[in-house]
């Protein structure tokens, strides 16, 4: 039976709102797996990257032996979002990337006699990471492009 033009319908209660699904955030701390040691630390493949800021900014490279190398590194696209380093397809392939666009890139930082205003990220020997597998590689670049200390400032 169809309401006559002049019927009221009867009030109906509000949806319930629900609140926002909460997306988890990334893990503050990835274990990496290098495919070949950094240059100079041959005794090291096992890394985790740690967040060293809430902003995700700034990350330590920390070796998983206790008397290990420690890194601060940053992501390359925060600090310089031209940066597009050509990475050998060898390296693609060995961390099982299909383009360079799939790859994280860090960069190492180095902080001179502690003065954080002249810190420096080395954008010629990039860390790629295969944000999937956490497969990572540093790739020394040889085609002169980019600076080994570019000035880190945001």
């Amino acid at each position: 039976m169809t309401p006559s033009p002049g019927a009221t319908l009867p009030a109906r209660a509000p949806a319930p709102v629900r609140p926002p699904t909460r997306v988890s955030a990334p893990s503050a701390v990835r274990a990496l797996s290098l495919t070949e040691p950094l240059p100079g630390f041959p005794g090291h493949r096992d890394y985790v990257l740690v967040a060293a800021d809430a902003a995700g900014l700034l990350f330590w490279l920390q070796s998983m032996a206790a008397d290990g190398p420690r890194f601060l590194a940053v992501p390359a696209a925060a600090f310089f979002p031209d940066y597009a380093p050509a990475l050998p397809g060898s390296v693609l392939t060995e961390l099982g990337l299909p383009d360079r666009l799939a790859a994280e890139i860090f960069c190492l930082v180095t902080v001179p006699e502690g003065d954080v205003a002249s810190a420096t990220a080395n954008l010629r020997a990039p860390l790629v990471v295969d944000r999937d597998t956490h497969r990572a590689r540093q790739v020394v670049l040889t085609d002169g492009l980019h600076p080994i200390r570019r000035p880190l400032r945001r």
